[in-house]
């Protein structure tokens, strides 16, 4: 009697209860059950609309309101309250992503209407009551687009993308890009890394002044040089600089010149779309797409009809036994060279690989390019990482390798380099003389001027009016 009068024993006895009754439905799972049955009972007394948004169109071109649709659902906070969820790692050592399982439900409150996504397989479908339709469709719709453009706005997870082989689902899959590769880390001089950024940064404000002119919104550049010189790093500065995703195109996975076109058009505005080792591909006919099937990737129709907001990047070897025709102004815009590495580059790769910005032995490594001798960034790249614990030795390294290279027939391959080229090293080309005035009058690119005589940065003849 005691017990039953106290309040508080009561309390505790009540709070036992339901924790023992909780238990019991979560272990039955009485209560997931519910659910299911009450949201099919509610089912029964409201009519519903459906509105599907697949992935892709009817002509295999991608639907960019289902990756708006999809990057919205994964911000939602009922997606940790669904029935079941994916996890993945995220880019940051401690973050754990949660993505939609297939035929997964997911439900969203807005101005008061509930809002249904199930997960299908390459399509979403929004389950909304016929009632509410009318009064809060548009402005949901609305609400997507801007909850996309405030993420996009950021820095997003960026994604490299590679073509396989066809099959049902689509020809591309993708993977986080992860590349850390900048500007500030990439082997190339501080003028032509200014000259760079500045044509990229006024493509990105050009979209009005390239309607204007009735053009894609697209700008293409072509990287030439010997292998390691640091064209693949380039490209992902490039893609970091923008926050573009990069499609990264194997032409050995390509059947024809039809496939390549539909690979194009299932790639996604702001993104770096790459073809490597251009020039090997077309001369060893290693692959099945022709030359003319690259002139109609780089400016046909079709090109200029699969979307906007894309940079298009090709590498070559070497550029002098390529067809003129794939190098002319309107399908090239930019041309850089990788050279060779010479001091200034090994300055930028010592201060990235070993941190130092001066050392007792710059004066022989200086004189040691200055003799002739030259690696490429990446052999002086793996060479400092293999001594990173000592950068004496590091540098020691270096320029026992430069003298040996000296020493042989590889000695003068440097300036060979450059030679056979015809151009200076690190050269930047633009597409015309009156397009590169339009382009700094309407763009606003300035001129950049350096103080050394050394010729390692200048622009053809023709161009050096224009920027």
């Amino acid at each position: 009697m005691t017990i039953l009068n106290n309040p508080f024993s009561l309390l505790f006895i009540a709070s036992i209860s339901l924790f023992l009754f909780r238990v019991i439905l979560i272990k039955t799972g009485f209560i997931f059950t519910f659910k299911r049955k009450w949201r099919y009972i509610k089912d029964c007394f409201h009519v519903y609309q459906f509105f599907k948004v697949p992935e892709f169109s009817e002509s295999m071109q991608r639907n960019q309101l289902y990756y708006k649709v999809l990057l919205y659902l994964h911000s939602l906070a009922s997606l940790e309250d669904s029935d079941f969820t994916n996890l993945f790692a995220g880019r940051k050592s401690n973050e754990i992503l949660l993505r939609l399982d297939t035929n997964q439900i997911i439900e969203d409150d807005f101005l008061g209407a509930k809002m249904y996504w199930i997960n299908q397989d390459k399509t979403l479908v929004l389950k909304i009551r016929k009632s509410d339709k009318r009064r809060v469709l548009q402005p949901y719709l609305q609400h997507i687009h801007t909850v996309f453009d405030e993420f996009d706005g950021r820095k997003r997870e960026l994604k490299l993308y590679m073509n396989v082989v066809d099959d049902q689902k689509g020809r591309w899959r993708s993977v986080p890009f992860t590349h850390p590769s900048t500007f500030e880390t990439t082997a190339m001089e501080s003028d032509l890394k200014i000259k760079v950024k500045s044509d990229l940064e006024s493509f990105l404000r050009a979209k009005q002044y390239y309607h204007k002119l009735g053009r894609v919104w697209k700008r293409s550049y072509l990287l030439y040089g010997a292998s390691g010189t640091g064209k693949s790093s380039f490209v992902a500065a490039v893609a970091n600089f923008l926050s573009y995703d990069v499609y990264d195109i194997d032409l050995t996975k390509v059947s024809d010149d039809s496939d390549l076109k539909f690979l194009l058009l299932q790639t996604t505005a702001k993104s770096v779309v790459v073809i490597e080792d251009l020039d090997r591909s077309l001369s060893e006919k290693s692959t099945a797409v022709s030359s003319s099937g690259i002139l109609n990737f780089m400016d046909g129709i079709l090109s200029s009809s699969c979307g906007e907001e894309r940079v298009m990047v090709y590498t070559m070897n070497g550029k002098d036994h390529v067809d003129p025709a794939i190098l002319r102004p309107g399908r090239i815009d930019v041309h850089i060279h990788f050279p060779l590495c010479d001091f200034t580059a090994f300055k930028t790769l010592a201060n990235s690989y070993l941190g130092l910005k001066d050392h007792k032995l710059f004066p022989q490594v200086e004189e040691s390019f200055q003799n002739g001798s030259s690696l490429s960034p990446a052999e002086i790249g793996e060479l400092m990482i293999a001594n990173r614990g000592s950068p004496s030795r590091a540098l020691k390294s270096v320029i026992n390798a430069l003298q040996t290279e000296g020493d042989g027939n590889g000695g003068q391959r440097g300036r060979k380099a450059v030679e056979e080229s015809g151009e200076p090293s690190g050269v930047f080309c633009t597409e015309g003389a009156n397009a590169v005035k339009e382009f700094k009058k309407l763009y606003g690119l300035f001129r950049v001027k350096s103080n050394r005589k050394s010729p390692s940065f200048n622009l053809n003849n023709d161009l050096k009016s224009g920027l």
